[in-house]
């Protein structure tokens, strides 16, 4: 009797049996939809259009769950073993999806604050750092702490009059000197797709700095290449576009900082060398590379509910999305566009989400939820993010529901 195929080759035949070509509506419904079934079944009469806000998961996911409880089970203290290697696989999908130059430049973290605040606890003495109106309350909240606090100097670059960060504004608030800037490399709120971040890299190290990028807006949707952008540092996480639900976070080393030279503070016993082994030399001796920026006793499961995400998408191939992404925003900016909506998106210069500027955002978006329409809304900003499983019916019905609404408004 042949074994069962695994998640990973359950995920790679389905995506194999498209071809190589550019994914087509046609090819997603009949390969990929099926590893959909049971959030599509259950939300069949849902136009899911938040995405960008925690991903759809695939039905692989709970089995890929039960795997890793499975092994507590079987094993109890054994199944460190089994944990062990799920931990290293997570890390080595990572790796391939960002470009990265090993797996250890990834440190598992269960949000990108926590990946923030190790490289803070880097630094001994107060910082000047640069930041972004734009970034997300993970990180904004840390910083703005951090500041108040008086541990670091905090600059934060505003929006121009059209809404949009300007790389231009960031370099020049860099200046000479500057620490630490913090960027997003899709805006959470506008969808922006920040231009220029070599620029801001460039202008950063000659600065003395170093430059650590949110990649949770982009990661899962478009290639991100760490090792050609030469960041220092970068958070996400799998809750949007991997599908890998909350908890299963990370941050970026660049290998120039895995010489055991910076040591943060954001540290627990898995963080030792030989941990397992209990010794307790002083000072502490840490592991080597990026093991020494992991913490104390580690969720285990996330990595295993990060599984099935992370294949699909290096599966299905980054450019790959992008393009179809951008087909997809394409139709329903055109969509909108018939209605009278006016609508940004489907260009390069934005991420994978559609955005509609309107004064009461917050409610337009609850009434479409009550149409059966999901999506979700940052200050004025409405945003809508189809996905691969995302069909054009689904597209014409959430431009349909947004014209009536306008109409009846």
């Amino acid at each position: 009797m042949n074994a069962p195929l695994s998640t990973t080759e359950r995920i790679e035949a389905a995506v194999a049996a498209m071809g190589p070509d550019a994914l087509t509506e046609a090819g997603l419904s009949t390969h990929v939809a099926r590893l959909f079934a049971r959030t599509l079944g259950e939300t069949r009469d849902l136009v899911y259009l938040a995405n960008h806000s925690l991903g759809r998961p695939l039905d692989a996911v709970e089995d890929d769950v039960r795997e890793g409880i499975a092994a507590w089970y079987a094993r109890l203290g054994g199944a460190w073993d089994a944990w062990s290697d799920e931990m290293e696989a997570f890390r080595t999908r990572l790796a391939l999806l960002m470009n990265a130059a090993r797996a250890d430049c990834i440190a598992p973290k269960t949000s990108a604050g926590q990946g923030l605040r190790a490289i803070l606890n880097t630094y001994d003495t107060k910082l000047r750092i640069v930041a972004t109106r734009g970034e997300f309350d993970s990180l904004d909240v840390i910083l703005r702490e951090y500041a108040r606090r008086d541990r670091i100097a905090l600059t934060l670059v505003e929006a121009r009059d059209d809404g949009r960060i300007d790389t231009t504004d960031i370099v020049e608030a860099v200046g000479r000197k500057v620490d630490l800037v913090v960027v997003s490399e899709v805006l959470f709120n506008t969808g922006q797709r920040l231009a220029g971040l070599n620029e801001i890299v460039a202008a950063t190290h000659r600065a003395g700095g170093r430059v650590l990028l949110d990649v949770y807006h982009s990661l899962g949707v478009f290639p991100v290449d760490v090792t050609a952008l030469d960041v220092d540092f970068a958070v996400g996480g799998s809750y949007k576009y991997l599908r890998g639900g909350p908890g299963a976070c990370f941050l970026y080393l660049h290998p120039r900082h895995l010489t055991g030279v910076l040591r943060t503070l954001d540290i627990g016993w898995f963080a030792k060398h030989d941990p397992f082994s209990y010794a307790r030399p002083d000072p502490p001796a840490f592991a080597e590379g990026g093991d020494a920026f992991l913490e104390s006793t580690p969720p285990v499961l996330t990595w295993y509910q990060a599984r099935a995400g992370q294949v699909l998408v290096r599966a299905l191939g980054p450019a790959r999305v992008r393009a179809y992404s951008l087909e997809q925003q394409r139709t329903l900016v055109d969509l909108l566009g018939r209605h009278g909506i006016a609508a940004r998106g489907g260009d390069e210069d934005h991420g994978a989400f559609v955005v509609i500027d309107h004064p009461r955002a917050v409610a337009l978006s609850r009434s479409l939820r009550a149409h059966g329409i999901a999506t979700d809304a940052r200050g004025r900003n409405l945003r809508l993010c189809p996905d691969v499983v995302t069909t054009a019916d689904d597209l014409v019905r959430a431009a349909e529901a947004l014209a009536r609404l306008g109409r009846d408004a």
